[in-house]
């Protein structure tokens, strides 16, 4: 892999937040992977990324790590969501148990297969299981069912398929999977 640093946003970078989510919603599995168009992504304001970056930055409720390249290329991503008992789901209503919830996953293609995104996972999975009480006992994520190669990547990780299907929020005809990693 190459030299990268894992790491936590740091509540200033909001712009290095826009400028990757930007990129990633401009892939060409964008439309599978994420539940937000670029044009939503671009439209909004500046005061909108400086939130999330200050969000994902500090406290328990998200994380967002990132890989940053020695030249300060940020060149991947994931968030960690917390989602606490009995909270409102995106998906099915309401949460059963306090979970960690993987979202916003993207590497660059020049470095897909390198290895950064299993750091960035391990580096996820690591601030997931230093929650203190309530613990989490799992992480999930959901992947589309036409996106075989993100879905593979999970496996190989270590995440199992629930059984859990819901349909997809932006496209009730497609369906997302659960994929679950229990807490070792």
């Amino acid at each position: 892999m190459n030299e990268h640093e894992i790491r936590p946003v740091r509540a200033d970078e909001w712009a290095k937040v826009k400028e990757l989510r930007i990129t990633a919603l401009h892939d060409p599995v964008a439309a599978v992977a994420f539940l937000e168009t670029v044009e939503q992504a671009e439209s909004k304001a500046d005061d909108f990324w400086r939130d999330r970056a200050a969000g994902a930055a500090s406290g328990r409720g998200v994380r967002q790590f990132v890989a940053e390249s020695a030249d300060g290329q940020w060149d991947g991503t994931v968030t960690v969501l917390v989602e606490e008992r009995g909270a409102s789901d995106l998906f099915e209503g309401t949460v059963e148990q306090t979970q960690g919830h993987l979202v916003g996953v993207f590497v660059r293609p020049e470095q897909r297969g390198t290895g950064l995104t299993e750091a960035l996972f391990e580096a996820a999975l690591d601030w997931a299981w230093s929650m203190e009480e309530p613990v989490l006992e799992r992480v999930r994520l959901f992947v589309h069912e036409d996106n075989p190669r993100a879905a593979a990547f999970y496996r190989r990780f270590g995440f199992a398929a629930s059984g859990k299907v819901v349909p997809m929020p932006t496209d009730p005809s497609a369906k997302e999977l659960e994929y679950v990693f229990a807490r070792p």
